[in-house]
């Protein structure tokens, strides 16, 4: 009986500490009207988006295309011809390799994304180092142009699993594929090897996956998996006034149970953590073919930052295919350092920093792409100070709808974004 007492004063206790938030709520309609004008400025920008050849830069930069399967196959062929001419004129078995590492990699304002410059390093085979990488550079080659004769998808597993014990680890064949990817000048996803799904998407959308027509208000509470194949998506159409990006699976799955896209119209997408190609092509093509302002719902520590950025400007592992993969003016909507006091959440929720986390935010703070955000600094400035972070799910701490019923619908209403 005494448990029970006590059960009802904490949900008392819950409920009374929500109850100020939920008073500074306006009804649905004027929610939903505030949204409106923000997605008509958002729509109603008609200039064309800038490019690396719009822009004089000092650095010579280099970014790659999508390409046919026959455009690929006859790069290959021709790569491989230049490669017997070099063994035939005595020169040896080389790859010239467009270097991937932090040194060549240029965060441009402008564009707002990160971009490859133009070094490149010689991967020798009569080298002891690099031998073995340039023998599985020499196979992937040789795999992706089976695909192109074959006309073929397969995942990176599958090409893994191809020559074990050369690879050894799919981390080495992944990172040789994107290098393969730099040397033929074109993207990962025209080589036809794709990551398996992961990412879902939820809300008022509809598109043609390979000609079948996918309405992703009726895929139930699991939403529809994003196809790892982006050219086989197509005829999106959409009502929804805003796009909202979840970093966590468990939010998403919240707002799904909740129809939050009933209440207010958008598309809910989540890649269930670190960002993968498919979802940041599909989220990409949204913004660009919808024209529909996108925030973001991330944890409050600085690796929710970093997921973030890499959806807004961008990896360093493949800032070769920044163009492509980079969704401009994405939103910080939550959850901030900032709102860990102001929504009060309680202390007990909320987990010390460690010394890594502290590390990653100060280096954050000294990313060129951060500088530009002085909304970003404050946030990162403020977290590296309280030396406190928080996930999406402390909000539970108030009830657990309260994401979906109190949280978004006031920074919706505030129009509280960064």
């Amino acid at each position: 009986m005494a448990d029970k007492k006590k059960r009802r004063r904490a949900d008392s206790d819950s409920d009374s500490a929500s109850q100020p938030f939920k008073n500074l709520l306006k009804s649905d309609a004027q929610i939903l009207q505030i949204l409106k004008s923000v997605t008509s400025s958002s729509s109603s920008s008609t200039s064309k988006p800038l490019t690396l050849a719009d822009l004089a830069l000092s650095s010579t930069c280099r970014e790659v295309s999508d390409l046919s399967l026959s455009s690929v196959q006859s790069t290959i062929e021709s790569l491989v011809l230049q490669l017997t001419h070099q063994i035939l004129s005595g020169q040896g078995f080389s790859f010239t390799v467009p270097s991937r590492s932090s040194s060549n990699q240029l965060y441009v304002p402008e564009l707002d994304r990160i971009v490859l410059k133009d070094k490149s390093t010689v991967r020798p085979f009569s080298h002891i180092s690099s031998v073995r990488k340039t023998t599985i550079t020499a196979k992937i080659l040789s795999l992706v142009h089976q695909l192109c004769l074959k006309n073929i998808h397969v995942t990176k597993r599958d090409l893994f699993y191809t020559d074990v014990k050369l690879f050894q680890d799919q981390v080495q064949s992944d990172a040789v594929l994107d290098d393969v990817s730099c040397i033929l000048g074109c993207t990962r996803s025209s080589l036809n090897v794709i990551a398996a799904e992961k990412g879902v998407v939820v809300g008022r959308l509809i598109f043609s996956d390979n000609g079948d027509m996918i309405d992703c208000t009726k895929m139930g509470m699991g939403g529809k998996a994003i196809p790892p194949n982006i050219d086989r998506v197509g005829d999106m159409q959409s009502d929804a006034l805003f796009i909202l990006l979840v970093e966590k699976d468990a939010a998403y799955i919240r707002l799904a149970e909740d129809r939050f896209y009933n209440r207010f119209p958008c598309i809910i997408v989540t890649a269930k953590g670190q960002p993968d190609v498919a979802t940041r092509l599909f989220l990409k093509k949204m913004k660009t073919e919808l024209k529909l302002p996108v925030l973001a719902l991330v944890d409050s520590d600085p690796y929710g930052l970093k997921i973030l950025s890499v959806y807004g400007c961008g990896s360093k592992n493949m800032s070769y295919d920044s163009a492509n993969l980079t969704t401009p003016d994405i939103k910080w909507l939550g959850i901030r350092p900032s709102d860990l006091d102001k929504y009060k959440i309680p202390e007990q929720c909320r987990l010390p920093m460690t010394e890594q986390d502290i590390k990653t935010g100060k280096d954050l703070l000294e990313e060129d792409f951060v500088k530009k955000n002085p909304g970003w600094v404050e946030e990162l400035n403020l977290m590296v100070k309280t030396k406190q972070k928080a996930e999406i799910q402390a909000l539970s701490s108030f009830g657990f709808q309260y994401l979906s019923e109190v949280y978004l619908p006031l920074k919706l209403q505030q129009q509280d974004w960064l």
